[in-house]
């Protein structure tokens, strides 16, 4: 048996990175999985045809998830074509980082909105399926930046740590109809973006985690599978980092 098996996830920002990942694995155990993406039509074109040839139905949604009405939109389509939602991952984020005394007002909205604001948007635009359903899991990405800050990134800092406090609150406000809700914090993560930066940096970066190395999407994905699933059924308002002792 798969771990969710016929189960309707949505997972936003999938096209790459972490998102990717995530989305490839629910595929594998099972999960029907819808996605968002704001750039890429070929990747999310070429991401809904390997994600169907695993045997399940896939579909992106091209949008901004800091946009209210877009999410409601897209959250009720998928009710009337899939039938139910069980699983959210709010995987969506961008950074643009500066120092403070040099960021401007539009660099910190544009980061609030869109790694804030839009899992506001998603997490009421399903919360009333799940309601009804009377179960569900909501996963949130967050970052170790948000547990414990970074020069030079006050707006994701912020970003990410405010999705700490709001995991928290809905995982008391919906505990009693069986609705889950956690945070993944994940550290130094390696993706295509990171490919692209000087080798010497990275090494110095990896030397610094005890494990001695950066940490895969596939990390990040298989905790957000444990999350998503019923494995984890008596766990709520969790954060956990995925940062190979960073924090420790």
């Amino acid at each position: 048996m798969k771990l969710l098996e016929n189960k309707v996830s949505i997972i936003t920002g999938a096209t790459r990175g972490i998102g990717k990942g995530i989305a490839e694995l629910f595929a594998d155990q099972g999960s029907h999985v819808i996605f968002t993406y704001v750039s890429s039509d070929e990747k999310a074109r070429e991401l809904e045809a390997e994600l169907e040839a695993k045997g399940v139905k896939a579909r992106g949604y091209k949008f901004n998830v800091a946009d209210y009405k877009a999410c409601e939109d897209m959250a009720a389509e998928v009710v009337k074509d899939f039938g139910s939602i069980d699983v959210v991952v709010n995987n969506a984020g961008i950074t643009r980082d500066n120092l403070l005394m040099r960021m401007s007002e539009e660099q910190w909205d544009e980061v609030i909105n869109t790694n804030l604001k839009s899992v506001f948007n998603m997490t009421k635009a399903v919360q009333r399926t799940m309601l009804k359903q009377r179960k569900g899991s909501i996963v949130n990405m967050s970052s170790v930046v948000g547990v414990k800050g970074n020069a030079g990134q006050a707006n994701y800092a912020a970003s990410k740590a405010g999705l700490l406090g709001f995991t928290k609150s809905v995982a008391l406000e919906l505990g009693s109809r069986n609705i889950r809700c956690n945070a993944i914090a994940p550290g130094f993560i390696e993706t295509e973006m990171t490919g692209a930066l000087d080798e010497a940096t990275v090494q110095g970066w990896r030397d610094a985690i005890p494990l001695k190395r950066g940490g895969t999407t596939e990390d990040v994905a298989n905790l957000a599978l444990f999350l998503a699933s019923d494995m984890s059924a008596y766990i709520t308002g969790q954060t956990i980092n995925v940062d190979g002792g960073m924090l420790t």
